[in-house]
Parts: C-alpha cells; sequence; structure tokens
C-alpha cells in the first residue's frame, strides 16, 4: 500500500531523471567491470592455496565497514560534499522512494534509485588497491589479488541483495536462503520508525547482531537463516514497526 505522498515523491522523483538514463546500461556496466576486475584478478594468481583463507577477515571487515556506512554516513548528515550527497540520496531520497508500505519498483528506469552510481565500484576498487599493494609486498602477490577479488565481489553481493529487496514479490526471493533473510531485514529498516538505528546490513546481517542494533532477539546463525520470520522481533521494536506501518492513514492502492 503506497501512501499519496511516497507516490508524489516517486513521480517527482522520476521526472528528474535524465531522459539518456538506461536502468540495464546502467547495471550491465557495473557487473561487467566487476567481473571483469575479478576474472583479471584470478587470471594473474599463480597456485594460490592458503592465501584463499584472506577472504574471510576481508569479509568480516567488508561486512562490518558495510553497516558503518549505513549507519554514520547514509543515515548521519556529514556536512562534506561528498559525503553530505551520500547522506541525501540515501535518507533524503531512497527512504522516501522507498517505505515498508511500498517496497518495490515497477520499471527499469527506477534502477537509478536502487544502485549506485557507477563511480561507486571504482572508488572502492581505487581504495582497495593500496591495501592489496602492501599486502602482495608483505605477503605475496596472490594476497592482494585475493583481496581486490574478495572487494569487488562484497561489492556485487550488495547490490544484487539490494536489488533483490526491491523487486515485487516471487518465488525466488521468498525461498533463496539469505536473499530472502536480508529481504525482511532491509523491508524493516525502511520503516521510519527504525530506519535511523537498526538492522544497517545490507548483505549478511552478522554486524547487526554483533553490534545488537538489529530488531531480532536471536543467535547468529538465526539471523543469517531467519527468512521472512517475524516471530523474534525485539518486544521494544514490534510496536514500533506496527505503528509505522499503518500510521498513516491517506493509503491508496
Amino acid at each position: 500500500m503506497m501512501t499519496e505522498r511516497q507516490r508524489r515523491f516517486r513521480e517527482e522523483y522520476q521526472a528528474q531523471i535524465s531522459p539518456w538514463y538506461n536502468g540495464l546500461v546502467h547495471i550491465g556496466v557495473m557487473y561487467g567491470v566487476g567481473l571483469t576486475a575479478i576474472a583479471w584478478c584470478v587470471s594473474r594468481m599463480q597456485d594460490a592455496t592458503w592465501e584463499w583463507l584472506l577472504v574471510i577477515p576481508v569479509f568480516a571487515f567488508s561486512n562490518w565497514f558495510e553497516w558503518w556506512i549505513h549507519k554514520y554516513v547514509m543515515h548521519r548528515l556529514v556536512d562534506v560534499f561528498a559525503l553530505r550527497a551520500i547522506y541525501d540520496r540515501h535518507t533524503r531520497q531512497h527512504h522516501q522512494y522507498f517505505t515498508n508500505n511500498e517496497m518495490t519498483v515497477d520499471s527499469t528506469r527506477e534502477f537509478r534509485i536502487i544502485f549506485f552510481p557507477w563511480r561507486a565500484l571504482t572508488t572502492f576498487m581505487a581504495f582497495g588497491v593500496p591495501f592489496a599493494l602492501a599486502l602482495g609486498w608483505a605477503i605475496n602477490p596472490n594476497a592482494g589479488y585475493i583481496l581486490m577479488v574478495t572487494i569487488v565481489g562484497q561489492y556485487l553481493i550488495y547490490e544484487t541483495f539490494h536489488y533483490c529487496c526491491h523487486v515485487h514479490e516471487n518465488w525466488f526471493v521468498r525461498n533463496m536462503p539469505f536473499v530472502n533473510t536480508i529481504r525482511r531485514h532491509h523491508t524493516a529498516h525502511h520503516n521510519q520508525g527504525l530506519m535511523m538505528e537498526r538492522n544497517m546490513n545490507l548483505t549478511f546481517p552478522i554486524a547487526d547482531w554483533f553490534m545488537r542494533t538489529s530488531d531480532l532477539d536471536r543467535g547468529l546463525l538465526g539471523h543469517i537463516f531467519n527468512g521472512y520470520s517475524e516471530e523474534h522481533l525485539k518486544p521494544e521494536v514490534r510496536a514500533s514497526v506496527e505503528r509505522f506501518r499503518e500510521r498513516e492513514p491517506h493509503q491508496v492502492a
């Protein structure tokens, strides 16, 4: 159910999208660059074995960083040009376009509000390169390449999971492990009573569990494999979820 306010915001946002924008080109370039970078790094490795264990700490750091930047940059106004732009795009646009009352899109032009601009992937890759070079020098080149593979792979997983949170309900998103968990997790985050403090992860809710910012009262495995269940909502958030889910009286189909 979409409110009239949300409908108006969507119409105004879509009217401002460049007529040159193409959602399929947007994601095609992003996944093309990302997968090409991964393939290139893998092709440069030479008999990598134990170095693949580096995926674990890099993944853990990426999961925490995802949580941190969502909570402290996307939802906190930092008056610095690039950081202010991230806040504006996320809190003032994305969270107006999508609420827990209506989370889905109907056209590829709306990919503009789901996926980050192309420069985001290149920025993350650029930040990773110095660390990859340092690992390559301190350990061996395989370690540096694996760092980059993990960073880029985690970014593509982020974008894929986020997309799955904003498509219409279907068999895949309801039944696919991890995807169904993050879909419910992210829908709850778009509840206006929760969005500033709860459910900051967009891939796997590990940091949310560890930092106690999840809306669920479960163990780690319970969080990761929760799916659509709301059985374990924390008592202090359940009332807020229901209040903001139904509080706007002028809902239209």
